[in-house]
């Protein structure tokens, strides 16, 4: 494991992009309660949405990804995601699809996000002071916004100007993906930090020429990982992040 920063740690970036699961929020949260809101209603979702056609093409990405009959049922893709979420598979189709549930979840106040005590306090300082928020996870867009508006402590949406998954940006664990964020946001890579604990996605940040802090929280999946070269840290409160 590399070693954890002894002293604070000073970054200088112009934009924040933070992963949450791991990171800004407990994993067996979203691995426990929010997985476990959607489960039982992903059938019931895919055949009354299936006029919407993002969620027929996040079906026939189901049917093409697990090799299934072009005329599969839903309950054969049901199975599939059913099993993608046993394994914690990071599938888009499966993301946009129990994005959409979690989404009307918060809206009827049925979930609310979680993060860990760290974050928002100093979220709100760095944007205060000038530093750009956005977000990068493998959870879709359309989950990632009622995340932070509907968090412990009130809406947090105007703290953060952009968010980017899969769909938007590309795999986690690829630097190309880090490359487009970086020109969406029309930030130079260097004056760009990104917070994770996830070894794969630290590498591919560092590839793409982005600052990168890498997070071991006790308790979760990464914890005492190999970051590579990457500095790690165990809180946000660990970490000064400030405007060039």
């Amino acid at each position: 494991m590399t070693d954890t920063a002894s002293a604070p740690l000073t970054v200088t970036a112009r934009y924040l992009v933070v992963d949450l699961e791991g990171t800004t929020s407990a994993a067996g949260f979203i691995l426990g309660d929010l997985y476990d809101y959607a489960r039982p209603r992903l059938a019931a979702w895919l055949d009354e949405h299936a006029g919407d056609p993002v969620i027929a093409e996040a079906r026939q990405q189901v049917i093409h990804d697990a090799s299934l009959p072009t005329d599969a049922s839903t309950d054969e893709v049901v199975a599939v995601m059913h099993e993608w979420m046993e394994r914690d598979v990071k599938a888009t189709p499966l993301k946009t699809v129990q994005g959409q549930i979690w989404a009307e979840g918060f809206a009827r106040d049925e979930i609310s996000s979680h993060f860990f005590d760290d974050v928002i306090p100093r979220l709100r300082t760095w944007h205060a002071q000038g530093v750009g928020l956005a977000v990068f996870s493998s959870g879709s867009v359309a989950s990632q916004v009622p995340w932070f508006r509907h968090s412990p402590d009130g809406d947090l949406t105007s703290l953060i100007t952009d968010y980017f998954d899969t769909v938007k940006a590309g795999p986690k664990k690829v630097a190309e993906s880090y490359e487009k964020i970086a020109a969406a946001l029309g930030v130079p890579a260097a004056e760009l930090v990104f917070f994770t604990d996830n070894p794969g996605e630290v590498s591919a940040a560092l590839e793409a020429g982005w600052q990168v802090v890498a997070f071991s929280r006790a308790g979760e999946p990464f914890f005492e990982a190999d970051f590579g070269g990457a500095t790690v840290v165990s809180s946000f409160d660990d970490v000064e992040v400030v405007a060039p």
